[in-house]
């Protein structure tokens, strides 16, 4: 008999053709076709917990422009305020809000807006402490 180097007809071991066939199989079924874990993490991640997904948009955005009863300023800062109280925080109160925004680096305006939150109120939405802190959300008609 020869050495036994004559019997593996693959130009690899077997280890290194079942490697490739793997990487060759969730080639060819795509992200869809019961894939693995690694390829779930390539997925896109979802919108972040604090941003609205699309379809919750309120009635009153209207394309281009700014939610009815709403300035660009209210906008932008209702947006702002929503980057550093997550979804986590609420329903929350004023100390869970405050703790959240902390947490989340916000700036010291923020910070000290929320401090001056009245004690012992539960929001449940960022728009619900937008409108505690004094400012306008958007105006619904129905």
């Amino acid at each position: 008999m020869s050495d036994g180097m004559e019997r593996v007809s693959s130009k690899h071991s077997p280890r290194v053709d079942d490697n490739m066939a793997q990487d060759v199989s969730g080639l060819v079924q795509g992200p869809g076709a019961g894939g693995s874990r690694v390829e779930e993490s390539r997925q896109p991640e979802p919108a972040g917990e604090d941003q609205p997904e699309p379809k919750t948009m309120t009635a009153g955005a209207s394309r281009g422009g700014n939610p009815q009863g709403m300035s660009m300023d209210d906008v932008e800062g209702r947006s702002r305020l929503g980057r550093f109280i997550t979804m986590s925080a609420l329903p929350g109160d004023r100390d869970t809000l405050v703790a959240n925004a902390r947490e989340n680096q916000a700036p010291a305006d923020i910070v000290a807006a929320l401090e001056g939150l009245p004690e012992g109120t539960r929001y449940q939405t960022v728009s619900e402490v937008w409108a505690a802190l004094g400012h306008k959300n958007e105006t619904t008609r129905w």
